[in-house]
């Protein structure tokens, strides 16, 4: 049999982050700066209600969309936190992860041909996922000068008729960088200007440090535009769980809810009892968790600088994205060499889009301790290309 594999996905590159997990998993006394989860454990409270729910038998599917007690709290949850509003019957699903949230929002919106334009450096999986419906991927660099932000004028001349929508993350995964409200509604009169809709990955909302985050969805006449993105795994340490969510105009919702009801029929129900529980009683956790980050970054940014690997201070999230230009390495040779000669890993730049060739990305979700050793060990080894 010819072909066996579909022609789009032998295209695929796999996962350039999964390399360097795999090569340091295979190496004793490593730091790893590379992970991209909380180094929290989930909240006895949310673990607790997920054991009760399975005492109490709740083992059972629950509606396409998640259980509906769930979908209010998360309604009230972004009325509260966010200040936008959406009506849990008809305008929230509860998904597998942010990610499936991603994949149903672009499957859903996206026909061949179409064009999404997404803002790099930036997660591994969107382009990969706007490609295999057939769209493409439209990548625009950020302004590494001013901190990662976007150029206007740049991402201004990349839509074309056929652009259909705009992939923003902020806070940003792998930069840290924010936007303000300010920036927010530049990108807002962009995409009224040519009828566009934005997908709005909300992942690292909870993790803004300097400034209060704005959701894209609270903009003037953005609602009706904007497809939100979140879930549990970040703000919440539950990354494990597997547990995120969609909310947007019910149209599009509805068509989400359709693929979503053949590919996965629902979200794991323990989890989202669990869910339940974190959005109730679990958000003084994340103060607690945004605390200990907030040291962690000034910390771990400020060594970066001394020690010579220029970093912009990153607004959010908990990754630093400093250059290592001034090696004369590139991206994947700074992080190969790090990792055999000092065992720290770190992750290349360049896997998260070509603007990002030059930098690393590094994890500071990880013991102040294992920080300060992981700074002691990467001052040794830049100290040979000065």
């Amino acid at each position: 049999m010819r072909n066996r594999v579909a022609q789009h996905v032998q295209q695929l590159q796999p996962s350039g982050i999964r390399r360097f997990f795999d090569l340091a998993a295979n190496m004793e006394g490593v730091i790893s700066l590379g992970v991209g989860e909380p180094d929290f454990v989930t909240s006895w409270g949310v673990r607790e209600a997920c054991i009760a729910s399975l005492h109490n038998g709740h083992t059972s599917y629950t509606a396409n969309a998640g259980l509906l007690e769930l979908r209010k709290e998360i309604s009230r949850y972004l009325v509260e936190q966010f200040e936008v509003e959406y009506r849990p019957e008809t305008d929230v699903i509860v998904t597998v992860g942010a990610s499936q949230a991603l994949d149903l929002s672009i499957r859903a919106i996206v026909d061949p041909g179409d064009e999404v334009i997404v803002i790099e450096p930036c997660f591994v999986s969107y382009a990969p996922l706007i490609e295999l419906v057939g769209g493409t991927a439209v990548k625009v660099g950020a302004d590494a000068q001013r901190g990662f932000s976007i150029d206007f004028d740049v991402l201004e001349s990349a839509i074309t008729e056929r652009t259909k929508a705009i992939l923003l993350c902020f806070p940003n995964n792998p930069t840290g960088t924010m936007l303000s409200k300010e920036e927010l509604i530049q990108v807002s009169r962009l995409v009224e200007k040519h009828d566009l809709l934005v997908l709005s990955d909300e992942i690292y909302a909870e993790l803004s440090f300097d400034e209060k985050f704005t959701s894209f969805a609270t903009l003037p006449g953005m609602k009706e535009r904007t497809i939100l993105i979140s879930g549990f795994s970040k703000g919440f340490a539950m990354t494990g769980w597997r547990l995120g969510f969609v909310a947007g105009p019910t149209d599009i919702i509805e068509a989400m809810l359709k693929i979503h009801q053949y590919a996965m029929m629902c979200a794991s129900t323990m989890a989202q009892y669990g869910a339940i529980e974190a959005l109730k009683n679990g958000r003084q956790d994340i103060e607690a968790m945004k605390k200990s980050y907030r040291r962690r970054r000034n910390y771990f940014v400020a060594s970066l600088n001394e020690i010579g690997l220029d970093c912009h201070n990153p607004g959010g999230a908990f990754y630093a994205f400093p250059s290592v230009k001034e090696t004369g390495l590139s991206s994947q040779e700074f992080a190969e060499r790090l990792l055999l000669e000092e065992k720290v890993a770190v992750v290349p730049g360049n896997v998260f889009g070509e603007s990002g060739e030059g930098y690393v990305r590094c994890s500071y979700a990880s013991s102040l301790e294992q920080l300060q050793e992981a700074i002691k060990r990467m001052e040794r080894f830049v100290k040979q290309f000065r």
